[in-house]
């Protein structure tokens, strides 16, 4: 099954990326997790390697149908929450029943009010999904040893963009790269991904 995953590597913009990921909601879970999707469990046991305090508050940046969450929640994190574009994915999330809140957000629109020192942007940045800009604003908002986990599937890699992103926190001293692992993100398809997480400086 690859119904919607035949078109999500296809770059588009904020609205046309809206729409697939609504139409896409219903369906979502059983498409990823018939491909074994992995990198969720991954980025949340890199992530809790580097976090002190398990209950301070986790920002979950494009939680789709919550199956970052639920891998935050099962990892340890205990207050989640989450911000996507999609409506309809924020429903599934909301049935996963791991988040304390949930708000929709618009491309390129502010946070949520909230100061997280550690915010998750799981299977988020790379083609047809959200541009490297959203790694600088999630890195800008925040606070000094704040950590980011997120991860950059092989299409996303293709494009020395995405990499080069992580490296203009990183040359300068401005963010430590605590963890770059290599591993599967969708076995069924035979794609993989890179987790990362940075620790501002």
């Amino acid at each position: 099954m690859t119904g919607f995953l035949d078109k999500a590597y296809r770059a588009r913009d904020a609205a046309s990326t809206r729409e697939l990921y609504d139409d896409w909601a219903a369906s979502y879970d059983a498409e990823v997790g018939e491909n074994g999707y992995a990198t969720p469990a991954r980025c949340a046991e890199a992530l809790k390697t580097h976090v002190n305090d398990m209950s301070a508050p986790l920002l979950d940046f494009g939680c789709g149908t919550g199956l970052s969450g639920l891998a935050l929640k099962l990892a340890g994190f205990e207050i989640i929450d989450g911000v996507d574009l999609s409506a309809e994915m924020l429903d599934g999330a909301r049935r996963k029943g791991v988040y304390r809140r949930l708000d929709k957000i618009e491309a390129g629109g502010a946070l949520p009010d909230a100061d997280y020192t550690a915010i998750a942007a799981i299977g988020v940045i790379g083609a047809g999904a959200a541009p490297i800009d959203v790694l600088h604003i999630l890195m800008r908002a925040l606070p000094r040893t704040g950590k980011l986990v997120f991860s950059f599937n092989d299409h996303a890699l293709e494009d020395p963009a995405h990499e080069a992103g992580v490296a203009e926190w990183t040359d300068c001293g401005a963010a430590r790269l605590l963890v770059k692992e290599h591993g599967p993100h969708l076995p069924g398809i035979n794609l993989n991904s890179n987790v990362y997480v940075l620790e501002k400086q």
